[in-house]
């Protein structure tokens, strides 16, 4: 690999080399991964186990159940908020006008 002297390029060739160094990174971390994961499936393989044997987390998911909503728009019951998070758009233009939060509670 040849050395480059980064102090004699020009700013526009110092952002070409940042980016070809970026798509070399990513093209690398792929085929890592791809590597991994291929040995992973041959051992499993070898192995007669499924991913869902060695990690049962994995195979069942663990989606997390969105929490039950608190606040409702009057204009429209369909735009509801569970009272974590950001606030949603409505709930700041009605609060904005001065009313209070206690008015959208369900």
């Amino acid at each position: 690999m040849a050395a480059i002297n980064v102090d004699k390029l020009s700013l526009r060739e110092i952002e070409a080399l940042e980016n070809r160094i970026a798509a070399a990174k990513v093209k690398a971390a792929d085929a890592a991964k791809a590597d991994v994961k291929a040995k992973i499936e041959s051992l499993l393989a070898q192995s007669g186990f499924t991913i869902g044997d060695i990690y049962p987390q994995a195979a069942r998911g663990s989606r997390r159940a969105k929490g039950a909503a608190k606040f409702a728009n009057p204009d429209n019951r369909s735009q509801t908020w569970t009272g974590r998070g950001r606030r949603p758009d409505w709930l700041l233009a009605r609060l904005k006008k001065g009313e209070k939060i206690e008015k959208f509670a369900i």
